[in-house]
């Protein structure tokens, strides 16, 4: 009678504490220049050292440039937070990829096309798009400052166990619908808070049937719904994604690995605190009006007579009941740790093939690794988009936030692949309308929001 949650979580449990929460094994820790410092001065004043180093991945990528990554950065507090990581890692012991390493990229990028995320795993980071990694058949989730101190000492957590929801998906999805328009779908039926205090395991033919990049995309939401975290019970396609790869167990190794990770589902009988379905056909592309990730409507739909989303609406500059169809566009964006990988190049290029961007628009496409960016031009995606008048820039999180070089200016819209709509998140006064990489490319073409499956 258990969930894949329980299984995962029971298994990684040291002790639990009296009245209190449970310390948890971590087996993996991904820390990027943002949020390790603090933990690292911490160890430094204690005097200790990381207790598994060898668990530990560091990598910059919140504050790197998208071009002349092989000269030093500009920008003073990012040069000083990168350096900061790679001298950090240096002294104890862990495995650094610094920029312009051929591993370098988005740290939630990384993980999993290396293979050092895996079914089974706990896996914690300083950053709260780490649920990314539950699409391997994880227990990911983003954790503060003093938690990552506390996993560098210990390789453990306090934690208190979050509740289980179950969201199932059925039937087919439509044409040039995708799995960041499912997510989409399912933040606004969920609102952003509609799955806070639970862990969510994501199920039906819709989830079974999405590659192993649009699982990870749709993971990478769950936070975006207010949910500790959310992952994806591992089957053929996990194990077909992990063969192979660099940190994959090999051999005999892999065919046992392969026999326990099949184990790794809920029981048929598992009840679950909540669970939720919906229907496959009820959903279009969508884009978001408001400023959260919640705020979102079908393209072809009218932004809603509702209470409340005035500030939001006049943040935006839209109207309650309008269209958002034929709305001017300044700035896209392809890339984040939600759409930084190659099938989100390929679905851009899909509708930017033989046509030329708009001339007003300002198209950003980052690749969310160094090894993403070798398989564009593997593919020669990268003749595609230079033809239609696109720059591939170098790997990193660019204009998901304000954090580098790649910022939005005031009162321009950006229609982004990213995650979250926030004010100011691209850059103070910007304007985010959050999309899948095709509604994006749709827009590149033709200046103005527009409807994907027109193009396709």
């Amino acid at each position: 009678m258990n969930t894949l949650f329980d299984k995962i979580w029971d298994a990684h449990v040291v002790q639990i504490v009296p009245d209190g929460p449970t310390q948890l094994y971590i087996d993996r820790l991904y820390c990027h220049e943002v949020t390790s410092p603090q933990a690292f001065d911490g160890l430094r004043r204690r005097g200790l050292r990381c207790f598994r180093p060898e668990k530990i991945y560091c990598m910059p990528d919140h504050n790197t440039p998208t071009h002349n990554q092989d000269k030093p950065i500009g920008d003073p507090v990012s040069r000083k937070q990168v350096d900061t990581l790679e001298r950090n890692a240096r002294e104890f012991g862990v495995t650094h990829y610094g920029m312009m390493s051929k591993d370098n990229g988005i740290i939630h990028v990384v993980g999993p096309e290396k293979g050092l995320s895996l079914p089974g795993m706990t896996i914690v980071c300083g950053d709260s798009h780490t649920s990314t990694h539950g699409a391997m058949g994880a227990v990911a989730f983003g954790i503060g400052t003093s938690e990552v101190e506390m996993v560098m000492a210990s390789q453990c957590i306090l934690q208190q166990k979050p509740k289980s929801m179950r969201l199932s998906v059925n039937g087919r999805l439509g044409r040039g619908v995708t799995p960041k328009d499912v997510a989409l779908y399912l933040m606004a039926k969920l609102t952003t808070s509609g799955a806070t205090g639970y862990f969510v395991e994501y199920a039906g033919d819709v989830v079974r049937e999405m590659s192993m990049e649009g699982r990870l995309t749709l993971c990478n939401l769950s936070i975006e719904m207010g949910a500790r975290g959310g992952f994806i019970a591992p089957d053929d396609v996990t194990f077909e994604y992990l063969k192979g790869r660099e940190f994959a167990p090999k051999g005999e190794a892999w065919d046992k690995a392969v026999s326990e990770w099949r184990k790794l589902r809920s029981d048929d009988d598992a009840v679950f605190d909540k669970e939720l379905t919906f229907n496959a056909e009820d959903i279009e592309p969508r884009i978001t009006y408001g400023t959260n990730p919640g705020m979102g409507i079908g393209i072809t739909e009218s932004i809603p007579l509702t209470s409340n989303i005035e500030k939001a609406l006049d943040y935006m500059g839209f109207k309650a009941g309008e269209k958002l169809l034929g709305k001017k566009v300044d700035y896209v964006f392809l890339g984040a740790c939600t759409n930084g990988r190659i099938e989100d190049f390929r679905a851009f290029a899909s509708i930017v093939k033989g046509r030329k961007k708009a001339a007003d628009v300002v198209a950003w496409l980052v690749p969310g690794s160094w090894a993403v960016d070798r398989q564009i031009r593997e593919e020669r995606l990268d003749k595609v988009l230079e033809a239609a008048g696109f720059e591939i820039r170098q790997p990193g999180c660019s204009a998901c936030l304000a954090m580098n070089d790649d910022k939005v200016p005031s009162g321009k819209w950006c229609v982004s692949t990213s995650n979250r709509n926030f004010e100011g998140r691209q850059g103070p006064g910007a304007r985010t309308i959050l999309s899948s990489p095709l509604t994006a490319a749709a827009a590149a073409i033709t200046g103005v929001i527009t409807d994907p499956r027109e193009l396709l």
